[in-house]
């Protein structure tokens, strides 16, 4: 018997609540909101300048016959052989010449610490990690075929052979210059 009372009520209940989801949907609103886009449709202009007229191309004539096209292969072949000329003479490293301890270390890993000065010739002396070595005027250092050709009291000069962005060997001049002592003094 209770289930009967409780499924007339849910039945009423239910009916109830189907008739006002009913009556939300009404039409009232959708006939505003389409009247409303008539009626901004109807005032809307749309406005659309013109294209402009398209400007005439005129081919321009190269007139050069007479000179190498850049695309031609043996304007290639031509530097090519210019450039296999100039190697011949001009500046390169000795390739045959037995390398020497220092030149197996980075200019800029090394530094310098020191000079003396025996019978008249400087020697400068430099610090590679933890390391100390000494270095004279005529000896090769660095990677890049470093010789050193002055050393005074704060520098050491060297002259190293590099090549260039075209492949051509070109001097360059790096210094070595004194390391003060990071020590503070008591």
């Amino acid at each position: 018997m209770n289930r009967l009372i409780t499924r007339a009520l849910v039945h009423p209940l239910a009916l109830l609540a189907l008739g006002a989801l009913l009556a939300g949907c009404s039409n009232s609103d959708e006939q505003e909101v389409r009247a409303w886009m008539k009626q901004v449709d109807a005032q809307a202009r749309v406005a659309v300048p013109p294209l402009a007229e398209p400007k005439n191309f005129i081919p321009f004539a190269y007139a050069q016959s007479g000179t190498i096209d850049p695309f031609n292969p043996n304007k290639l072949l031509d530097e090519l052989a210019r450039s296999s000329a100039r190697e011949g003479k001009g500046l390169k490293p000795d390739m045959e010449r037995r390398k020497e301890f220092l030149e197996g270390f980075p200019l800029d890993t090394m530094k310098m610490v020191g000079t003396i000065q025996q019978r008249g010739v400087y020697h400068a002396i430099l610090q590679i990690d933890r390391s100390v070595h000494h270095v004279t005027v005529g000896q090769h250092i660095g990677q890049n075929f470093g010789l050193v050709t002055g050393i005074n009291d704060s520098t050491v000069v060297i002259k190293e052979i590099v090549q260039d962005a075209a492949g051509d060997w070109v001097e360059r001049i790096s210094k070595l210059e004194l390391q003060e002592s990071k020590e503070t003094s008591k």
